[in-house]
């Protein structure tokens, strides 16, 4: 378990839909693409939470499709960079875990349907 979680949390905490800079910073996800597969890191399901808070500090929680994949230690910079750019963001913080493990059924339909799943 992550040391991070507090017992009884959810692995999966939720996002902060309700921020107005909430569309823009997944929008700015969605310009993110995992170099293996030509799919963008938000419809992958490799995001899994993004909160903001009333300064408009960013915190993406994120995963890789793989513990081992080759841009492990790229892909937080990038993300950060991808959301920075928002107007109105202040800071960003990407945290990468691997709590819950990646799985295809985190793909969004349109990303199944652009890899052929369905």
């Amino acid at each position: 378990m992550d040391d991070n979680l507090q017992e009884g949390e959810p692995l999966i905490r939720p996002s902060t839909v309700e921020h107005p800079l909430y569309d823009q910073v997944v929008e700015a996800c969605r310009t993110v693409y995992d170099p293996e597969i030509p799919v963008n890191i938000y419809d992958l399901g490799l995001v899994y939470t993004i909160d903001i808070d009333n300064e408009a500090l960013v915190k993406v929680i994120m995963t890789l499709t793989a513990p081992g994949c080759p841009v492990a230690g790229e892909m937080p910079g990038w993300v950060a960079d991808a959301v920075e750019s928002v107007p109105g963001v202040r800071e960003v913080d990407v945290e990468m875990t691997f709590q819950p493990q990646w799985g295809m059924d985190m793909m969004s339909e349109e990303a199944r349907l652009e890899l052929g799943f369905i």
